[in-house]
Order: C-alpha cells, then structure tokens, then sequence
C-alpha cells in the first residue's frame, strides 16, 4: 500500500515481541502504527524505539491523551519529540491554555514535527455517559464545540467518532484533521465502542485518517484483515 492508506493500526499491548510482530506482519498493508498509553507505560520510548525501528519511515501515532497544566502538557510534547511521532493526543477538555501550549511546544519539532489532535469526546461514551459526569449538552453537540475551540486553539485537528465526522468537515473545514476511531467492517465485533460506522462509510464522510484495532489486531491473520479492509477502501 501507499501512503495514501488511511488506517492506522492500533496496537493495544505491554509486549514489545508481539507490537514488533504486529507491525512488521501489517508493513506495507497498513497507513501508519498507533501505539498508546497501555504501550508506552509499560516500555516507554526504547520499546517504541524497539517497535518500530531506529531508523523507521513509518508513520507513527502517538496517543497519550495528555491531560494537565499547560507548562506540564507543553513539557510532555516537548519529550516527545525526539520519537518523531506524525501524531500525538492531547484532551480538548484541558482548554484553550492547555491546547495553545501543546500546539507551540509541537512547533519545536520543525517540519518533522507532531501533528497535535484534540480528543473531544471517547467513543465509549454517550448521552447518558455525558449527563453522569455534569454535561447535558448531547455528545454532537459537545464534540463540535471541542472542535472548533481547538482549531481556534492552534491544533491540527482532532479525534471524533464516526459520527461525527461529517458535521466537524462542514465545521472545521477541508485542512482540519479529523483521525476517527470506532471503525468496525461489517465483518468485525462492535465490542466496547458505541458510536461506529464502517471504513468506507467513515471515508464517505470526511474522515482523515481511521484507527483500526482488534478487526486487525485480534484476528488470526491480522494481515488478512489488513487487506479486507483495504478492498473496502478500494486500496
């Protein structure tokens, strides 16, 4: 596959054996590899080293979901650097400080640096998930707003689930990145996720970039799922 392969494979495990087998099997079917905090608590930036390869051209997506004080969440994009991620997470609900402070510590990186997302409302959530934590907006409602504050804000875009992606392209605009998780083939088990669409529906409707996991991942040939979805996309 090109670059132009819109899946990042999200790789959820604390092994380095079975991340590095993974995303060796899935070399040249897959956009990029996401390695999140599971990953990186665990082996931190000599596993990603080992993962992906000191000298690796594969895109690299970084989801920390960094949530603090400015100075802090600056501080921790900062470190990152030196891992050349193409993407890295940071929590829209940290405000407009905390999002400007990501986005000019980012800048540092020159042109190898992170793209900085803005996580806007986890796809594990709803309605009634909002309302139990003290916010009656509706999900659709409250991710737009993320949205366009952390455009505002300097961000190169954000993650959202599936459904909202056509509202967020109308919103935010052509440039904006919209990285979608909550991608499930028709094939593949909903699990935990409770906003989703296909890959070739997310695409349709202005997806940026989708994050797959366990449809690959927890198949018994992760490379043949790669490929299925592929076809989907007519890759």
């Amino acid at each position: 596959m090109t670059a132009a392969n819109p899946v990042f494979v999200s790789i959820d495990t604390t092994a380095v054996d079975t991340a590095r087998t993974l995303a060796q099997g899935l070399a040249g079917l897959v956009g990029g590899v996401k390695l999140g905090l599971e990953f990186f608590v665990a082996q931190g930036p000599a596993g990603v080293r080992a993962v992906l390869g000191g000298d690796s051209e594969v895109p690299f997506f970084l989801d920390l979901k960094l949530h603090d004080i400015p100075n802090t969440v600056a501080g921790g994009v900062r470190a990152a650097l030196p891992l050349t991620p193409a993407f890295m997470t940071i929590h829209t609900s940290g405000g407009p400080a905390m999002m400007r402070a990501a986005a000019e510590a980012a800048a540092a990186g020159g042109a190898k640096r992170p793209r900085i997302l803005g996580v806007t409302v986890l796809t594990s959530l709803d309605d009634g998930d909002l309302g139990a934590v003290g916010q009656s907006t509706p999900v659709a409602g409250q991710v737009e707003r993320l949205a366009r504050l952390a455009r505002d804000c300097g961000l190169d875009g954000v993650v959202c689930s599936p459904n909202e992606v056509a509202a967020l392209r109308a919103a935010c605009g052509p440039d904006f990145i919209l990285m979608v998780p909550g991608i499930r083939p028709a094939w593949a088990a909903v699990n935990d996720q409770k906003r989703i669409m296909t890959p070739a529906q997310a695409m349709a409707a202005g997806a940026s970039h989708l994050v797959i996991g366990r449809p690959i991942t927890a198949e018994p040939d992760p490379a043949d799922a790669a490929r299925r979805i592929n076809a989907e996309l007519g890759l």
